[in-house]
């Protein structure tokens, strides 16, 4: 009759006792943890600063378009293949590659029904030339017949040596910090340790885009400037910061 009782009475028991080791396994792991955790925490005094730097540079390498076409000289026609040799001859004069030189685009008439259709189409060529300052391409542009030339433009720009710049400005952001969080610290009697930390940041800009169609328009306003004209591209100015962190002695 007492039995059932007794039963209950006996896995309460055991059912505290398991409640107790897993009690006491939880205490030791604390015991063990703890100091790891204190020990992680760092009591090191620190000073965060910024450095920057920035230069100027000038674009040097300019991919430029120019496009072709005939015209009418009163009665005569120039013909493309005209207007297309002096072109060749003036890139040829101005020292520039072949690999540099490149036909992007031609708009011919080849066949004689349609040109017979409309004898007033003027054929044309576009083409693309790499140079490193402006001034050159200006004295390729007054060597050809003005009136032949239809449009010229900036097609794109870029500093040769970007990678080596950036390089070197990073260099002197870092310098700069270090420089700042020391007489930062003299002023507080202090003295400037080791670093902990270095962050930089590396702005995701074009640094040349900007200035295309600004120079796209003085190249058209001056393509029959006389050879000694010395236009060039305007300077870009490129920064960098660096973030660092230096313990305090």
């Amino acid at each position: 009759m007492f039995l059932p009782y007794v039963i209950v009475v006996i896995k309460t028991n055991h059912q505290t006792l398991h409640n107790m080791k897993k009690l006491l396994t939880l205490v030791i792991l604390f015991a063990l943890v703890a100091p790891v955790f204190a020990q992680s925490t760092d009591s090191r005094r620190t000073i965060v600063v910024t450095g920057t730097a920035e230069a100027e540079v000038t674009p040097d390498n300019i991919t430029v378009s120019i496009a072709l076409q005939e015209f009418m000289d009163g009665k005569k026609r120039v013909p493309i293949y005209e207007l297309e040799a002096q072109l060749e001859k003036a890139v040829k004069d101005a020292g520039i590659p072949k690999e540099d030189f490149t036909i992007d685009d031609v708009s011919a008439w080849n066949n004689y029904y349609q040109k017979k259709r409309a004898p007033d189409f003027m054929a044309g060529k576009q083409y693309h030339i790499l140079v490193h300052n402006l001034d050159k391409y200006n004295k390729i542009l007054a060597a050809i017949n003005p009136k032949g030339i239809s449009a010229t433009e900036v097609q794109s720009s870029e500093y040769s040596k970007i990678i080596e710049l950036k390089r070197e400005l990073k260099i002197k952001a870092l310098l700069a910090a270090r420089d700042k969080a020391t007489y930062m610290l003299d002023a507080l009697g202090e003295k400037l340790g080791r670093p902990i930390t270095i962050n930089e940041t590396d702005p995701a800009t074009n640094y040349f885009s900007s200035s295309v169609p600004q120079y796209s328009n003085t190249i058209m306003f001056n393509k029959a400037a006389p050879a000694e004209s010395d236009i060039n591209y305007k300077k870009i100015k490129v920064s960098f910061q660096v973030q660092a962190v230096f313990e305090i002695k």
